[in-house]
């Protein structure tokens, strides 16, 4: 029976379907016309969109089909762009120049969003707002604005009805990644299917501001002793999942270099202050701002508040956590980097990453050896952890290497803090400023009380393990007495030797038949003989000794007979 409910949503994903299909037709048939060499058709594209589009790399043309596609398919882009290491460093880098402005809701809009989720006017929960938004993008929409208590505040309004539209998008992707995965085998090396998923999660938490507050939370109690490092105050007292309502801070941002020239800002100072902030996260804390790029770092001029100056973070949607263990292997793998020691370092990418079944550990430590002692020597100055790390990331995706998204999300972030410190200051080198954190990190490993935390959980597992072990046994017992656990066996590679045992019964079976036709000379005869007795009695002694040399020499019978 059809669910008439569904056919509206149906009719929706039809035409929105039609529409993505026609986007993608136009942004991927231009490379195809160039390959015709006719005139008439060099003729009739010259000087039209299609002409155009076949001169942009299809990098840019995948960037500017996900920006004509709107919302969901610019936050799709821009995820991709955390994971270089399923689509490539080139594709990461033009993903990353994706941009969601969009037209700002009407101000009659904004305002019964407000007050729907508040439950209360406008004019009650603010002294004033701002009718012009500061910035719109494609989730949402920022409002100056003022508490009763004088406190200037910055309100992110979500934009109404993104919801449905963007789980519709969703839902498309979805089926399109199923179809990729099925019909383009060249394309399952990016698991489509996986990495949607991936992004429904991380848009769905995205578009819950509830998340974003808390973030801003932690990373306030985490930089409580540091005056100089500022993150926007939330006010949960005005804030839902579809409003969020936090301190405003006035400042430059870091891509405003001319504007921070004219403040008279120490760029050296800055950006070592600055890169510091994310080095503190990731390896004191283990929870991290995950995208630091110039436009959400802001410098706060002097104030009574800071009489030196701070530094403002924006943006605390897409973060990143790290556990012990996970940062455990991190330093050992930043320790085997700068020890040149390619044999740990391929371990730990091959422990915390997801490897393909035919996998060839020895050719990537052969890479990893390679790159490692290229920078061995470098001048502290010449080295780019960037660089390094986008070498790294390159390997990683070659040998299709799945990182977790947390590893992922630091390689990125890592690589946009060495570039905003550069962009500050040429002289800005990150691994300089990581070698303190190595020492600590090295120090912290073997800590007597970090021992006795691992001992302790080691203790707890184990105990809990032989608590439970007589009830698991109880259960299996019961599961086999219900006949609801069977036995499954799979062999690998007996092919050969089933071969091999049949080959010789049939060579025994033509030797013992040749030798009763020889003994009891049954016609034809030649010279006496039978002579089908004679030719199988030589074809089984040939055929038989082609099988003892071959189970002697390598057990298979034909070359072919390789492991599979």
């Amino acid at each position: 029976m059809i669910d008439l409910t569904s056919i509206p949503r149906l009719a929706r994903s039809l035409g929105r379907m039609v529409e993505i299909t026609r986007t993608l037709v136009k942004y991927g048939f231009g490379d195809v016309l160039t390959r015709l060499d006719y005139r008439f058709v060099r003729h009739w594209t010259r000087g039209t969109e299609v002409a155009r589009l076949s001169g942009e790399t299809r990098e840019a043309r995948i960037r500017l089909a996900l920006t004509e596609l709107g919302t969901t398919f610019i936050k799709f882009g821009q995820v991709l762009s955390t994971r270089r290491d399923l689509i490539g460093i080139a594709l990461g880098t033009e993903l990353e120049k994706l941009q969601s402005e969009v037209p700002a809701d009407a101000f009659s809009v904004t305002q019964a969003t407000i007050e729907a989720e508040l439950g209360r006017p406008l004019t009650e929960a603010f002294a004033s707002f701002e009718p012009e938004p500061m910035a719109s993008a494609s989730i949402g929409q920022v409002h100056r604005a003022t508490l009763h208590d004088g406190r200037r505040v910055a309100v992110k309004v979500q934009h109404p009805g993104i919801g449905p539209k963007i789980a519709d998008d969703i839902a498309i992707l979805g089926e399109l990644a199923i179809l990729v995965e099925r019909f383009l085998p060249e394309l399952r090396s990016y698991r489509p299917v996986k990495l949607v998923a991936e992004f429904e999660r991380t848009l769905t938490r995205e578009l819950d501001f509830r998340r974003e507050s808390r973030h801003l939370q932690l990373f306030r109690q985490a930089f409580r002793a540091d005056a100089g490092i500022v993150f926007p105050e939330p006010f949960p007292t005005h804030s839902t999942g579809r409003i969020l309502t936090m301190e405003l801070l006035d400042g430059i941002a870091f891509s405003r270099v001319e504007e921070l020239r004219a403040a008279g800002v120490d760029f050296n100072k800055l950006a070592h202050r600055g890169a510091r902030v994310f080095l503190d996260m990731v390896f004191r804390d283990g929870f991290f701002h995950a995208d630091p790029h110039p436009g959400n770092v802001l410098y706060l001029r002097p104030s009574p508040e800071y009489p030196e100056g701070a530094i403002g973070l924006l943006d605390a949607g897409m973060v990143g956590r790290i556990d012990d263990r996970l940062r455990d292997r991190i330093g050992r793998a930043v320790a085997a980097a700068v020890g040149r020691d390619s044999v740990t370092l391929t371990e730990q990418v091959i422990q915390v990453g997801e490897v393909p079944t035919r996998f060839d550990a020895d050719a990537l430590q052969c890479e990893v050896a390679e790159q490692l002692a290229f920078y061995h020597g470098m001048p502290l100055e010449q080295f780019q952890l960037g660089t390094a790390l986008n070498e790294m990331t390159d390997a990683i995706r070659r040998y299709q290497i799945v990182l977790p998204p947390t590893v992922a999300l630091l390689m990125r972030m890592l690589v946009m803090l060495e570039g905003t410190g550069r962009m500050l200051s040429p002289a800005f080198n990150l691994v300089e400023l990581m070698e303190p954190y190595q020492r600590a990190m090295l120090l912290k490993r073997l800590s007597p009380r970090r021992a006795w935390r691992k001992l302790s959980t080691a203790v707890a597992d184990w105990d809990e393990l032989i608590r439970g072990l007589p009830q698991q046994l109880g259960t299996l017992y019961r599961m086999v007495q219900r006949q609801e656990m069977g036995v499954q066996l799979v062999h690998r590679h007996l092919e050969p030797s089933v071969n091999r045992l049949v080959f010789g019964l049939m060579v025994s079976a033509l030797f013992v038949g040749s030798s009763m036709l020889w003994a009891f000379s049954a016609p034809p005869l030649i010279w006496g003989a039978s002579a089908f007795g004679v030719v199988g009695s030589f074809a089984s002694g040939i055929l038989g000794y082609r099988l003892f040399r071959a189970i002697q020499h390598s057990g298979r019978l034909e070359e072919s007979d390789e492991l599979k």
